[in-house]
C-alpha cells in the first residue's frame, strides 16, 4: 500500500510540484487544498498517513491545522515553509509537526523528511497504544484489589456475626454471586451494606 498524503499549500505551483514529486516517489496524493481549515477537513475525511502543511495559509494557518490534526491523532504532520527561524521551528514542533522542510526543496530533501515524520508518528502511536494498555491493566488491578478488600471485609463480618469459618463465608459469597450471575464484589457490598446473610 502506498503512503497516502494530503497536501495543504496555498501556492498552486508549489502544490503541483509537490504532488508530482510525491507521485514520482511512489506516494499517493489523496487530497490537496490551499487552505488550512480545508486541510483539517480533508484529513478527517480521507484519513491519510501524512499531512504536508504550509505554515502561511488562508483560513487556518498550518501550525493551527497541525495542532488540530495531531490532537486528534489523525496523521503524521510535515510542515513546509519558506522560513527557517528557530522560533518557527519550535512552534512547529510544539504544534505536533514531526518533520520540517524549508522551501525551495528537492526530492532528495523531501523523501527523508517524509520518512522521518512517518517513523516518528508510528513510534508515537505505538507508545500511545502501550500507554493505553498499561492504563487498562492498572484499572483492572485497582478493581481486583477493591474487590478483594470488599470480599475480605464481608467474610470478616460473616465470620464475626454468624461464627462462620472463613472458607464457608467465602463459599457463600462466591456461590451467591454465581447463582445471581453477578460479581462477587456486588455480593460483598450487599453483605456489608444491605445485611445479606445465608
Amino acid at each position: 500500500m502506498p503512503v497516502r498524503v494530503v497536501i495543504a499549500e496555498d501556492e498552486a505551483i508549489v502544490r503541483l510540484d509537490l504532488k508530482e514529486i510525491l507521485e514520482e516517489e511512489g506516494y499517493e496524493v489523496v487530497g490537496e487544498t490551499g487552505r488550512g481549515d480545508e486541510a483539517i477537513a480533508l484529513v478527517r475525511e480521507l484519513r491519510p498517513d501524512l499531512a504536508i502543511l504550509d505554515v502561511k495559509m488562508p483560513g487556518t494557518d498550518g501550525l493551527s491545522a497541525a495542532r488540530q490534526i495531531t490532537a486528534e491523532h489523525l496523521a503524521a504532520v510535515l510542515i513546509l515553509t519558506a522560513f527557517s527561524q528557530r522560533n518557527l521551528v519550535e512552534e512547529a514542533r510544539d504544534a505536533g509537526a514531526l518533520a520540517y522542510l524549508v522551501k525551495p526543496f528537492q526530492a532528495a530533501d523531501l523523501v527523508p523528511a517524509i520518512e522521518v515524520a512517518l517513523a516518528r508518528h508510528a513510534e508515537m502511536e505505538a507508545l500511545a497504544a502501550a500507554n493505553e494498555a498499561l492504563e487498562g491493566e492498572n484499572r483492572r488491578m485497582v478493581d481486583a484489589l477493591e474487590t478483594r478488600r470488599l470480599v475480605d471485609r464481608a467474610k470478616g463480618l460473616l465470620m464475626d456475626g454468624l461464627g462462620m469459618r472463613e472458607a464457608d463465608a467465602f463459599q457463600f459469597i462466591q456461590r451467591t454471586a454465581m447463582r445471581e450471575r453477578t460479581a462477587m464484589r456486588e455480593i460483598a457490598r450487599r453483605v456489608l451494606e444491605d445485611g445479606l446473610r445465608p
